[in-house]
């Protein structure tokens, strides 16, 4: 295993902030996360066994819970800015919301987040098109939350987006066609299309995708630095210790097997959002799938 050349000096330093703020310790921490507007979404399971790991690592007792009702993006963002109902949530970080919260800049799954295979509907004739180039995917449109920062990035490349409140919105506005394509990263659009079943009509687009460079991160209040610190500290350990490898590995090596395997053309886009902190050169916190 490969580690960040600066991650024992930094986790050094955090175990010395931990040590000051032992009070914390005894305390039972209770982490609330926004409730997904899927019901029985298995999206959650990913980032919610992660966070398990970053806590037992530190020692705290801890609780985890959802909010009491389901919470869009978009608001979810908001009330956390706000501290209200939840003080802990994963979404892909940009600029505009690392200055409304507090990032933990690890990201929690390696960067996969920036691959996107494309959710068409099978009577559309961008399921069939031969796509060889940028400029022909480009006469598709693609639907996507109108808060998301994926939104920005496909605009800034020059696709027409269709723009929905939230996935479920953005699912049936393909399904009526009126978008081509639903961009999903590789960590969901499996068990998305596994819930859907086969006589949705939806399928994914054969041998196409998107990357663009990003990082999905767990957010904190912007006054509750304490959390941010736990959380931090729990992350590295696991990263030290090999633990967080073996969790993104059990979660994510079938599907990336199966993007590697692919006769796969991709495109590169590019993330003008993403904020300069972003830790790009620590090789230890990403993965990227090997594509001829």
């Amino acid at each position: 295993m490969t580690i960040c050349n600066h991650i024992r000096f930094k986790l050094l330093i955090l175990l010395i902030l931990m040590v000051m703020t032992s009070h914390a310790v005894a305390a039972v921490w209770v982490i609330t996360y926004p409730q997904s507007t899927v019901e029985n979404d298995e999206r959650v399971a990913y980032p919610l066994s992660l966070l398990e790991l970053a806590l037992s690592k530190t020692g705290v007792r801890y609780q985890i819970k959802p909010s009491s009702s389901p919470i869009r993006q978009q608001r979810a963002v908001k009330r956390l800015e706000e501290n209200l109902e939840i003080n802990l949530m994963w979404t892909m970080t940009d600029i505009q919301r690392e200055e409304d919260l507090l990032p933990v800049r690890i990201p929690i799954n390696k960067g996969l987040s920036g691959w996107r295979l494309l959710l068409v509907r099978n009577d559309n004739p961008l399921y069939k098109a031969s796509i060889e180039s940028f400029e022909q995917l480009l006469k598709y449109k693609p639907v996507q939350g109108i808060s998301w920062p994926d939104t920005k990035i496909m605009q800034n490349s020059g696709f027409n987006v269709v723009t929905a409140r939230d996935y479920i919105e953005s699912r049936e506005l393909l399904l009526i066609g009126a978008a081509d394509f639903f961009p999903r990263a590789i960590t969901e659009i499996y068990s998305e299309l596994k819930k859907e079943g086969q006589s949705s009509g939806l399928r994914i687009k054969p041998n196409v995708a998107i990357r663009y460079p990003s990082a999905t991160y767990f957010f904190v209040n912007k006054r509750n630095k304490t959390l941010a610190k736990l959380l931090e500290t729990g992350l590295m350990r696991a990263v030290e210790d090999g633990s967080f490898d073996e969790h993104f590995e059990a979660f994510y090596a079938n599907r990336i097997k199966s993007l590697e395997e692919s006769d796969l053309v991709y495109f590169e886009l590019d993330n003008q959002l993403l904020p300069p902190d972003t830790p790009i050169n620590d090789q230890c916190f990403w993965y990227r799938p090997v594509i001829d």
